[in-house]
């Protein structure tokens, strides 16, 4: 069983940068593609950035486009998400998922973590 933890969530002032991480445990890493999605209070929960087991194919969101950078290091078997350029609507819960081929669909993904939190406010 793949199990998840988030880590790196925090508070932020707009501008700021936060790297967010995703230790994965319990299968091989390399062979699993990873995503991240975002919950906001009150909002549905959205697609972020996934990346390939490989790392050759990688997809953002609009809105986080050129902002944030989705990374895994098999040697850590870790996954990262790098927010640059903060804004207060980047505020939402930020969940890490895994399944062996990436997809923009949340509920395609048979693991996920418990989220952490990004609260970005001036």
């Amino acid at each position: 069983q793949v199990q998840l933890v988030e880590s790196g969530g925090g508070m932020a002032h707009p501008g700021d940068s936060l790297r967010l991480s995703c230790a994965f445990s319990g299968r091989s890493f390399s062979n699993y593609a990873m995503a991240w999605f975002r919950q906001a209070p009150g909002k549905e929960r959205e697609f972020v950035a996934s990346m390939s087991y490989d790392g050759t194919v990688i997809n953002y969101a609009d809105s986080v486009k050129g902002r944030f950078t989705i990374s895994k290091d098999n040697a850590k078997n870790t996954a990262f998400l790098q927010m640059n350029s903060l804004k207060p609507e980047d505020t939402a819960v930020y969940i890490c998922a895994a399944r062996p081929f990436p997809s923009i669909y949340y509920y395609e993904y048979r693991f996920s973590g418990q989220g952490t939190q990004v609260t970005v406010t001036s």
